[in-house]
Formats: C-alpha cells, sequence, structure tokens
C-alpha cells in the first residue's frame, strides 16, 4: 500500500524550488517571495463565538446524526471523547517540535525528492499558488524510519515508534468515523467493506508555523481542500486553522482541549453525492507564537472506483460526478488543483 500511494504521487513531480523551505530561523523580515497580498476584508475573519464548527462527544448516542450534520453545514467538527488520551498528542507534538526545531542543513537531509511523497518540506499545494507558504512540512507513510534515520542516525527510534503508533491510533479511529458516515449515507456493506482493510491510504503530515513578523501578510496554509475522504487534525493551542463559510466568511477553529478536528474532504464530496462539503481551509500565522499540529488523511485504497452514492430520493437521483479511481483523482488534482472535481462533474 506505502509504495503504490507514493507510486501516485511520483507520476507528478515537483520542482525543487517547491520542495525546500526557507530557513525561518535566519529570517528576521518577511522576504517578498512570502508575502502576500491579502484584503484587509479577507484576513481579519469572521469572530463570531456563537458561530463556530461544532464540537461532538463521540459518546453522545446521537453522535452519528450530529456528525452528519456537520458535514452536511460545515464539512468540519471538532471530536471529543475519542479514547485517545491528550498526554499521546502531547508526546507527539514533542517529538515535532524536536524535528523542527534542528538547524536547516539537518532537516534537509531527509528533503522530500521531486517525485517523493515523505519527507521533510514544503506544502504539497506550493506550485499551484504565487508565494510561499509561512510552513515547513513533514510527511510520513507507513514507517517513517527511511527519512528519520537521515537526520537522527543513532536517534531515530523514539520518533519512528511514536509516530507509527499515532497513525495506528488515528487509523482505528477514521475506521469508527467513516463507518459512522457511510451508514449515514445509506452505503451498503459491499461498497465500505475496504473499511478496516490493511491497504487503506493513509498519512501523517507534521506541520509547522513559525512566529512570523509580518502575520497579516502572510499565509501559513493557504486555502484548499484535502483529497482524502477526510482528515483528523490535532492542533497545538495556538490559533490558526480557518474553515470557509458561506456568508460568514474565514471562520477560525479555536483549539479545544483534547478535542481533534475532523474535515471532510474531495473523496466524500464525490461518494456523498455533494451532500457531505468538503471544506475549504486555510492557516494564519501569529507574530510570536509558534504553531504546530498533525493530520492524518484517510482514504480508501488507491484502486478503489469513488462514485457518488445516488438514492431514489428526487434531490439525490443523478450523479453529480462520474466515477474515479482513488489513485486517477490523485493525478487530477495534482495537475488541476482547484478544478479537479468540476472537471469530474457531469
Amino acid at each position: 500500500m506505502d509504495m503504490t500511494l507514493s507510486e501516485a504521487y511520483r507520476a507528478h513531480p515537483l520542482h525543487l524550488r517547491h520542495i525546500i523551505p526557507l530557513d525561518f530561523s535566519s529570517v528576521l523580515n518577511l522576504p517578498d517571495s512570502h508575502a502576500w497580498s491579502l484584503p484587509s476584508d479577507d484576513y481579519f475573519s469572521f469572530n463570531d463565538a456563537g458561530s463556530s464548527i461544532p464540537i461532538i462527544d463521540l459518546m453522545d448516542p446521537n453522535a452519528t446524526e450530529l456528525v452528519g450534520l456537520a458535514c452536511e453545514k460545515w464539512g468540519a467538527f471538532q471530536l471529543k471523547n475519542h479514547g485517545i488520551p491528550f498526554g499521546f498528542f502531547e508526546e507527539v507534538e514533542r517529538e515535532a517540535k524536536r524535528l523542527f526545531s534542528l538547524p536547516a542543513e539537518q532537516k534537509l537531509k531527509a528533503l522530500r525528492s521531486p517525485g517523493g511523497a515523505t519527507g521533510y518540506g514544503r506544502a504539497r499545494i506550493s506550485p499551484f499558488f504565487p508565494k510561499f507558504m509561512w510552513h515547513e512540512g513533514f510527511t510520513i507513510i507507513g514507517s517513517p524510519s527511511h527519512d528519520a534515520k537521515k537526520i537522527w542516525p543513532n536517534d531515530y527510534a523514539r520518533f519512528c515508534d511514536l509516530m507509527e503508533n499515532y497513525e495506528k491510533q488515528m487509523k482505528v479511529l477514521a475506521e469508527r468515523l467513516a463507518q459512522m458516515m457511510f451508514e449515514l449515507l445509506g452505503i451498503c456493506e459491499e461498497k465500505r467493506k475496504w473499511v478496516g482493510a490493511s491497504n487503506v491510504c493513509g498519512a501523517v503530515q507534521l506541520n509547522f508555523y513559525p512566529s512570523c513578523p509580518e502575520p497579516n501578510r502572510a499565509m501559513g496554509l493557504a486555502p484548499h481542500t484535502d483529497t482524502s475522504l477526510f482528515t483528523i487534525l490535532h492542533q497545538s493551542p495556538t490559533t490558526g486553522l480557518q474553515i470557509f463559510k458561506e456568508g460568514k466568511g474565514w471562520v477560525p477553529v479555536h483549539p479545544h482541549p483534547n478535542a481533534l478536528v475532523v474535515n471532510t474532504g474531495d473523496l466524500l464530496h464525490i461518494i456523498s453525492n455533494a451532500r457531505f462539503r468538503c471544506a475549504l481551509h486555510r492557516v494564519t500565522v501569529n507574530s510570536t507564537r509558534k504553531r504546530y499540529s498533525a493530520a492524518y488523511f484517510y482514504s480508501p485504497p488507491i484502486d478503489y472506483v469513488v462514485s457518488p452514492f445516488v438514492t431514489r430520493d428526487l434531490n439525490n437521483s443523478v450523479a453529480r460526478f462520474r466515477s474515479v479511481t482513488v489513485k486517477e483523482y490523485i493525478g487530477i488534482k495534482a495537475k488541476n488543483f482547484g478544478e479537479a472535481l468540476s472537471l469530474i462533474s457531469n
């Protein structure tokens, strides 16, 4: 599975300028390469305490229905009582800090190759924007040992053990959420028997957003939707993630103690026949605080055919998208990014 997912990206190599991050530790001023022209009304997001993504208790008897409503209205929610102890996320964050605090030359030993899917580098969406983002990332598919050994030749075991455990814990939670969502959509067992299989596409992305001298002119992560079925995110206490909501603008997702953020991706939008939104989101940066997050991207196996689920209901009787394999959709988005969904629309 890991090689197959990597192969899907290998077919769409990036130029090194879109992979090598800026050495943020040596920067005192915002360079022009990272200076975005953001209209003031766009940057200052909607911030009403009464309007934010829902916080759902996984132990709530109505959790499945609440998840469905959140996917329909927001494409995102925060999840509490998910069964993973807070101390575990603190450990993951500590290892992320240990990684990103290293000198640039040490991190660059594990630089993602032009056709690679794992290792250190800029956000994969970087080529589609005129300016660079105030961000460093580290991508893990399966075991991170191949990349971690390059950085810590004699001290990689702790990082690897923790990240492999993180990926396992996230996969178990993702399987539970996927079953809830598919049950709500009425998708039959045959169409979802891949859930729980060993060949699902899963990836962990560690993110670091350094403090920025001019945060109002910089962008941590530019607006995008995730390719995945959905993404599960642990974020450090500093606010930065924002979800776009029609009629309201950019709504901040304030970190909630021991809650995980779940946002829906393109593949779930296709399977739900556009009933579930795919959350357009971005990350802003801070002048004094560094921010860390760990995302787990969950998708069906690479050769799985993603098809819209239609019913006899008049509002859902016509497929809005053509069927595509996961690999094919990754390829379409790698070339067309923001236009990918429209290119498979019926």
